[in-house]
């Protein structure tokens, strides 16, 4: 009796139910393996695994990736709660590899970690690189260049098919190049040089590496050849914008309040005169912000554009649609002038379904947090990566109808929008960290679509229907098509 007096109250202590609070509660996990926690289950197409999963453990769920914890939010209520009472713990970046190796020390906006650099650097990106007077001082350039695809897709519709991702990836890269650079690339090799070298950068940012998941173990990289092909790729980007900083140096930089400057010119500017309590980048910082604003704004258009068309082939009914729409903005022009695209309501809803369906970063660019912090009641450590699935809420059944099919009239006479207050649609991002370019890329992407249906009438080659059309999607960081679009263009006369 004396021996169950002394133990009875350790049995109450051990047999009485815990009352964690919700705040102690990790989120929910799947089973993992050893050693590689739960990297096996992002195969094989990360963002469609992950919304598998997340159909099983629920919206936010926490994984381990090798050695690295990694948050899961796959619902607008998640990514509410986090943009509207933890935005700032949820806003740096983790220091990943081949950005820190490639973009000098991740000095870019996208890729720099939260603090006063990047606070600096992104504030200055937007009052002087990407305000609304600089993004309407571009419509001639974008004019100009819109002219010369339309003519060479015109010139060359009687040879037959036209590999339209070419096309359009020249197209992209040349606007990019004469608004940020002050030059447009005549030679296609160049152009294709710096086209593949993103995209090579994007799709090492996008794979497995050992130092982003094993950090213990990133001395195994030395048998790896990814150092080398990161080498590779920041000597063609590196000696193609040190050429562009030179020419302005001795053709002499433009002030930054000058309507002919452009985005190296206002920088270099900057460099010299700063402004009263803002910094003065470093060489190296000026040369990330250039390669960020290049390589994001290529890559967005090309990459819209592609799956625009590749809906549309998809969806007649939708291509004559915005046809018509597109006939009675020209006002019987050949051209679609940027003033009526900004009218045409049906265009906007085909552009957001597009966006929907094919974000051009499905998981958006990955997060970290900067301290301890909670979620819907989840206690969330420092350190923690987060990955935000777009493309998952993009098709989430709860908030879409048909969420897999293409239907632009579901943004009819729907305010719903991508400057992110709107969680269901984040194809730019949220909070601090959403894309801060992207009122000009959809500048871009809308006038260039209702040209290219309005100018031309577009059919699948070799007698193909449009059931044929291959709408596989390449691995990586972006999601662009994983085969070329060729397509047939005929001139609508």
């Amino acid at each position: 009796m004396f021996l169950l007096l002394l133990i009875f109250p350790f049995l109450f202590l051990i047999l009485k139910p815990t009352s964690k609070s919700k705040s102690q509660i990790h989120p929910p996990s799947p089973a993992s393996l050893p050693f590689i926690g739960h990297l096996h289950l992002l195969l094989p197409i990360p963002y469609r695994a992950l919304h598998s999963l997340s159909l099983i453990h629920g919206p936010i769920m926490l994984l381990q990736l090798g050695q690295i914890p990694t948050l899961i939010l796959s619902s607008s209520s998640a990514v509410r709660s986090m943009t509207k009472s933890h935005d700032i713990a949820f806003s740096s970046r983790p220091n990943l590899k081949v950005p820190r190796q490639l973009v000098y020390n991740s000095k870019n906006i996208s890729f720099s970690p939260y603090g006063p650099y990047w606070r600096q650097s992104r504030k200055l990106s937007v009052l002087h690189l990407l305000s609304t007077k600089r993004v309407l001082s571009f419509r001639p350039i974008q004019n100009s260049e819109l002219s010369i695809m339309l003519s060479h897709i015109s010139n060359h519709s009687p040879s037959g098919p036209i590999n339209l991702s070419e096309t359009i990836n020249f197209f992209t890269t040349n606007i990019l190049c004469k608004v940020a650079l002050g030059r447009s690339i005549i030679e296609e090799s160049q152009c294709r040089m710096l086209h593949d070298s993103v995209c090579q950068a994007t799709k090492l940012i996008g794979s497995f590496n050992i130092d982003d998941y094993f950090p213990s173990l990133k001395w195994l990289n030395m048998f790896s050849s990814l150092d080398s092909k990161i080498a590779e790729i920041f000597k063609n980007l590196d000696g193609f914008i040190t050429s562009v900083i030179d020419d302005h140096l001795v053709a002499g930089v433009r002030d930054k309040d000058d309507d002919n400057a452009d985005l190296v010119d206002i920088l270099l500017s900057l460099q010299r005169d700063p402004l009263s309590g803002e910094f003065s980048p470093t060489t190296d910082e000026v040369k990330a912000i250039i390669l960020n604003m290049f390589a994001a704004g290529t890559t967005t258009s090309y990459i819209f554009l592609e799956w625009a068309m590749s809906e549309l082939i998809r969806n007649p009914k939708v291509m004559n649609k915005l046809k018509e729409e597109a006939k009675l903005a020209s006002e019987k022009s050949s051209m679609v002038v940027e003033e009526n695209v900004n009218k045409m309501s049906y265009l906007k809803a085909v552009v957001k379904e597009v966006l929907r369906l094919h974000p051009p970063i499905p998981l958006l660019l990955p997060r970290e947090t900067i301290e301890n912090t909670e979620l819907q009641g989840y206690k969330i450590p420092a350190k923690t990566r987060v990955l935000i699935n777009g493309w998952a809420i993009g098709r989430d059944p709860k908030f879409w109808n048909a969420p897999k099919e293409f239907i632009p009239e579901r943004f009819v006479n729907n305010e719903l929008d991508f400057r992110g207050q709107d969680f269901e649609f984040i194809p730019f991002g949220v909070g601090r960290r959403i894309c801060p370019g992207m009122h000009f890329a959809v500048a871009t992407i809308e006038f260039a679509l209702a040209n290219l249906v309005h100018q031309f009438d577009w059919e699948m080659p070799n007698g193909l229907s449009a059931e044929d059309l291959n709408m596989d999607e390449a691995q990586g960081l972006i999601m662009h098509r994983k085969h070329p679009l060729v397509l047939v263009a005929k001139k609508v006369n």
